[in-house]
């Protein structure tokens, strides 16, 4: 089969896209990324966007996942219900070019007390499983603009809760009576850490978001630590929802390095252990493992 020979993932987000080629024999040997996500791709349009991506990397079948499943994206993949694992999601591929490109599906869950979606990152947390990256029994945290909280019990995925902490620090930063004191980098320092120790410790988030301007303007705070001090306490918050049911001795914080390690801080001064794992490295052995699926 032409899949044996390799074929190439890619991650499609909804701002950018990352394609990955993957020899006959698992290993990765190219790669590209650019701002070509969904938003950027216009109806009718994405089967001109892969013939892009197989010009960059050459005339092999693809495996996409993430938000090119979305009712937004190439072809919808109805969700899978939680719990789920990789073969779940490998009988429910969406074929858009048949036996040529398949899209992996999201996953779901629902509780008495809460509905939620991910697509994309079930790919990383059930491929960091399969490459024993992970133990099979974790509690993941997974950042980004919706940042992922996701239970693992014997290698699936059985629940995971959703917080919009990257979106709500962009839209404090382009849009918010805050906007004037967001332009610096948030970057691990004493006032991020200051947020953080807010943020866990205080309810009321909106609230304590509209003090960071009284504490400027009032001299309580230096205007160019209000960036940091924003992001501690948002993080603060999140990690208090993620540990609220299920407090672990270890915490895996699973993404890009730069997420990651400003999440990893702020678990350690909410005395949580954390252990970050790259992400692309869990994407790359997801697929590979689907990918074997299929075959």
């Amino acid at each position: 089969m032409r899949w044996a020979e390799g074929f190439i993932a890619v991650d499609w987000g909804t701002t950018n896209r990352r394609g990955y080629l993957i020899s006959g024999d698992g290993r990765c040997t190219a790669e590209m990324e650019d701002d070509q996500g969904i938003l950027a791709v216009g109806q009718g349009k994405f089967p001109a966007a892969v013939a892009q991506i197989r010009e960059r990397l050459g005339d092999r079948p693809l495996l996409m996942a993430g938000m090119v499943g979305s009712n937004r994206g190439w072809i919808e993949a109805p969700y899978v219900p939680c719990p789920a694992g990789l073969s779940d999601l490998a009988d429910r591929l969406i074929w858009a070019e048949e036996g040529e490109a398949a899209i992996v599906p999201g996953l779901s869950y629902l509780s008495d007390e809460c509905a939620d979606v991910m697509r994309g990152e079930e790919v990383q947390i059930l491929g960091a499983v399969a490459a024993g990256l992970v133990p099979d029994n974790c509690l993941i945290c997974h950042p980004g603009t919706h940042n992922k909280w996701i239970n693992v019990v014997e290698g699936r995925i059985i629940s995971f809760r959703t917080v919009m902490t990257g979106e709500m620090f962009n839209l404090l930063k382009e849009y918010s009576i805050l906007a004037d004191l967001l332009a610096e980098p948030a970057t691990e320092g004493a006032a991020f850490h200051e947020g953080v120790r807010r943020g866990l410790s205080h309810d009321g988030l909106t609230a304590e978001l509209f003090s960071v301007r009284a504490r400027v303007l009032l001299d309580q705070m230096k205007r160019e630590n209000a960036a940091s001090y924003t992001s501690g306490l948002l993080i603060g918050a999140d990690i208090r929802v993620g540990l609220r049911e299920q407090p672990e001795a270890e915490v895996i914080v699973m993404g890009r390095p730069e997420l990651t390690s400003l999440f990893s801080s702020a678990l350690v001064e909410a005395g949580q252990e954390a252990r970050e794992v790259d992400g692309e490295q869990a994407f790359v052995a997801g697929i590979r493992e689907l990918a074997e699926l299929i075959q």
